[in-house]
């Protein structure tokens, strides 16, 4: 019954209007470059596809070696003038980053005993590497296990809307049989066909299988990764994470087992560890940093937040009650309703609270219930869970609220949505120059796209059609799963194939979701140090389609003799389904095309055929800056044809993006890989600011 009233899911928020001024005209059209012409000798860099950005669930559990070059000249992607300036002094790399050899143990928990403020050092615990042996951050590790956890989830979702269609149509058929013979079909059929699903508990099940859990062992105090104001779009990635291991239960807390260990012989248990505040009880009282919270229940559980019963000391009370007692620090976690996550909710980390006091009373409804008192320790970066810095992360409503607008559209209106652009680094401020915006992409004179692939002959959307031959194609199923029309890419893939222009499907086909166009609201905007980069006023979800990467397609020998130019682009989708040159292999790339036939199979990395300039035309994608440590990932895209060396080049979301945060991909350089013309190997620094920054591009 529990279940019956849980949301399974919900959409991505429609996209907002903003209110826009008129756009001027196009700024770009003979514009001067605002960065100045590099030295003659400089050389033409190259983006590609090498680096993944979002490996596959399985690498989630192991910690996997990194990838060695071939010892040949790769061909490094581009990187652009802005992000090559002033960079701060650093010394290069001469191997790669070492794995910490740290033999794993039992985390020690960090209580507090007196009421004293949060230690300096203290705060900063979120942002060390941990005992784990992983040689990894552990804010990497956070997000790695996150990608793992939506991995499965989408797999999950993906299953169920396959169940929830195949059940759709078995009593579509029995109602017709039925009908056919006289007979009515009931309802009560239908809803025993109908169980409710969740997918999210699905994936707590399938991560706790491969061990893929950041911590199996309960933790006093903070979790090393996350820090106040992370945000969590269900309880089920609390669990996998460690911060509240439980999907349902407000409190929770170490059990009896824990006092047999030698670092808690001085404890009482139970003793918890985490509370959540959502609203589910009438009596809590919330003023931030005092918390008047009810215990657990006595609660009916279906949303009206209201009590039916008198509450017992024992469980998540008793253990409350002693953590007053064991003087312990309890992390807090507030839930907000969202439309945009699948269970309704958000949960925002508001650190670390003591259990001050506790007492017995009659509730609102007459019932007997627990009642505790928490203060939240000095010391901590402020609160977050203010409802405007909640539900717009402190974005302006307005592109004329902007400061430091230079632009209200870099599109000129071509995008969905419109595309500000700010600059509050330059004095006097000026918009991004030297291009003429284009979101399509260009062909070069004496290229042909082949156009004669055939295709499915489904009816409406090809989510409804398990004999899709789009599907048989990405490997019997649909590479998206749709949530409200927009689609999510379910996993990176070698190559997905889309419906195109000799589908008969709809042109809101789940499997057209790269060519929706923009679905979100963006803004160009100057960084300090890297030049003009990107970010975003909404929400996107892992797997959430962002952009095409569009410019100019030309032949890759074309752009060789070039120089200053450093928005090159290699379509390199051949060589990552190969694996060649230090590329990681993705799902299906075993599959049969023509294209991977043999006279690509020599010794030598065969060059990427075709690559895309964004020099002189391009869409805002051309100012999405490098991290070591992306929220995006590329992603080659088939529609109509199927050759995988002109395949379009995509960016998806790797993780859940806030407001505000800035989108990246890895670009994905082979250190050492860049030789100069006299031989010698140039290297550049990373101004990326990453945890795990690997400090060069190349």
């Amino acid at each position: 019954a529990v279940f019956a009233e849980l949301p399974l899911m919900e959409a991505m928020d429609s996209v907002a209007v903003m209110e826009v001024t008129p756009v001027p005209d196009p700024l770009f059209v003979g514009a001067t470059p605002l960065i100045p012409a590099p030295p003659e000798s400089e050389l033409v860099l190259r983006r590609s596809a090498r680096c993944l950005g979002r490996p596959r669930v399985p690498v989630y559990a192991e910690p996997q070696e990194p990838k060695q070059s071939t010892g040949r000249r790769g061909r490094p992607k581009k990187k652009r003038d802005e992000e090559n300036q002033d960079p701060a002094p650093q010394v290069a790399a001469k191997v790669p980053r070492k794995t910490a050899k740290v033999e794993p143990k039992e985390r020690k928990p960090m209580p507090v005993v007196g009421p004293e403020p949060v230690p300096a050092d203290f705060t900063g615990a979120a942002a060390e590497d941990d005992a784990l042996g992983t040689g990894k951050s552990a804010k990497l590790r956070v997000k790695e296990t996150l990608r793992a956890f939506n991995s499965h989830y989408l797999h999950l979702v993906q299953e169920e809307q396959k169940r929830a269609q195949a059940v759709i149509q078995e009593i579509a058929a029995k109602g017709a049989a039925k009908n056919k013979d006289g007979k009515k079909g009931g309802e009560g059929e239908a809803k025993e066909k109908r169980p409710s699903k969740r997918p999210d508990l699905k994936a707590i099940t399938k991560m706790q299988e491969n061990n893929s859990f950041l911590y199996t062992e309960k933790v006093l105090g903070p979790i090393p990764g996350i820090d106040v104001g992370d945000q969590f779009y269900s309880r089920a990635e609390m669990v996998v994470l460690g911060i509240h291991s439980h999907w349902l239960n407000g409190i929770d807390y170490m059990g009896m087992k824990y006092q047999e260990k030698k670092e808690y012989e001085n404890f009482t248990f139970p003793m918890a560890t985490c509370i959540v505040m959502s609203g589910i009880y009438e009596d809590d009282l919330d003023k931030a940093d005092e918390i008047i919270y009810t215990g657990q229940g006595g609660n009916d559980l279906l949303g009206n937040h209201r009590q039916i019963g008198s509450q017992q000391l024992n469980r998540g009370n008793l253990a409350l009650k002693n953590s007053k007692d064991n003087g312990n620090l309890i992390r807090v976690i507030r839930g907000h309703v969202a439309k945009n996550s699948y269970t309704g909710k958000i949960y925002t980390y508001d650190g670390l609270y003591k259990v001050v006091d506790d007492w017995v009373q009659k509730g609102v409804q007459g019932h007997v219930v627990y009642k505790y008192k928490l203060k939240r320790l000095e010391g901590q970066p402020s609160l977050t869970t203010t409802e405007v810095r909640f539900t717009r992360a402190e974005a302006p409503r307005k592109i004329s609220e902007l400061p430091g607008l230079v632009c209200d559209d870099i599109s000129g209106g071509q995008e969905n949505i419109p595309i500000p652009a700010t600059n509050v680094v330059d004095d006097p401020p000026v918009p991004p120059s030297g291009f003429v915006y284009s979101k399509s992409l260009k062909i070069s004179k004496g290229i042909k796209i082949p156009s004669d692939c055939a295709g499915c002959d489904c009816e409406g959307d090809c989510a409804n059609n398990k004999n899709c031959s789009c599907a048989q194609l990405n490997g019997s199923d649909l590479p998206y799963v749709s949530f409200k029309n927009i689609g999510r890419l379910v996993e990176p893939k070698a190559v997905v194939f889309e419906c195109g222009a000799n589908c008969s499907c709809n042109r809101n086909c789940v499997n057209r979701t790269s060519q929706q166009g923009l679905q979100h609201r963006l803004e160009v905007f100057k960084t300090a140090s890297k030049g003009w980069g990107v970010r975003t006023w909404d929400t996107i979800l892992p797997g959430a389609p962002i952009c095409e990467y569009v410019g100019v397609l030309k032949r890759t020998e074309e752009v060789d003799g070039l120089l200053h130019n450093n928005y090159i682009f290699d379509i390199d989708c051949l060589q990552t389904m190969k694996g060649l040159d230090g590329r990681e292999k993705r799902a299906g790339s075993d599959m049969n095309m023509p294209s991977l036939h043999a006279e690509n199979d020599s010794e030598a990395p065969p060059a990427p055929e075709y690559c895309i300039d964004a020099g002189s035309i391009g869409s805002f994608a051309r100012f999405i800056n490098h991290s070591c440590n992306p929220n995006l990932f590329v992603q080659c895209v088939l529609t109509n044809h199927h050759d995988v060396k002109l395949a379009k080049v995509m960016l998806f979301a790797a993780d859940t993006i806030l407001p505000l945060q800035e989108l990246c991909y890895d670009y994905g350089y082979v250190l050492n890989s860049v030789v100069s013309p006299d031989g010698k190997i140039v290297k550049l620094p990373c101004c990326c600011g990453a945890p795990d920054c690997r400090k060069r591009l190349y």
